[in-house]
């Protein structure tokens, strides 16, 4: 099991909500919306082979890399492999955290890595406090996981077409 991290508050706005303009699931929201969403955002530091999370436990948060590189992977002791390396401005965790689902991989950092994190929590309390905003990010993240399983589709595909 990974390491429960203490998280810290965000302070910078302004650089933080640059950051979010570029991240999909963030699209399309106003400036008080946006925020509002920061207002939510802590941030947790890992050093350089942390797991961030492990493969089967429970998600609760979306993370963002405002510093560093995080390598997703599966598998067991005996053998792993990468599925993607994400770097600073991406974003992982959305899929599961919506999902109510443990985590498929882990997530590994590769350097000393800074994230910005949203949980599942914070998440929640959008929808109590501002529904349309909940709602543009709920399809905002179904978006960006249609794309990512369009993608895996058509890696898949260009596998079975090679054999």
């Amino acid at each position: 099991m990974s390491e429960k991290k203490e998280y810290s508050p965000l302070t910078d706005s302004n650089r933080v909500i640059a950051i979010l303009n570029k991240i999909s699931i963030f699209g399309g929201l106003s400036e008080k919306q946006l925020a509002e969403v920061f207002r939510l955002l802590k941030k947790a530091s890992y050093k350089c082979e942390e797991f961030v999370y492990q493969q089967g436990e429970p998600a609760g948060h979306i993370y963002i890399i405002e510093k560093g590189e995080i390598k997703i992977i599966v598998g067991n002791e005996n053998e792993s492999y990468e599925l993607v390396t994400f770097s600073e401005g991406d974003c992982f965790g959305e899929t599961s955290v919506i999902g109510i689902q443990p985590h498929c991989a882990s997530a590994l950092a590769m350097v000393d890595t800074d994230l910005i994190i949203l949980e599942r929590s914070s998440l929640l309390s959008i929808f109590e406090s501002d529904k349309e905003l909940f709602g543009m990010l709920i399809l905002n993240i179904a978006r960006e996981t249609s794309r990512r399983l369009h993608k895996s589709d058509d890696i898949l595909a260009h596998y079975l077409l090679k054999k």
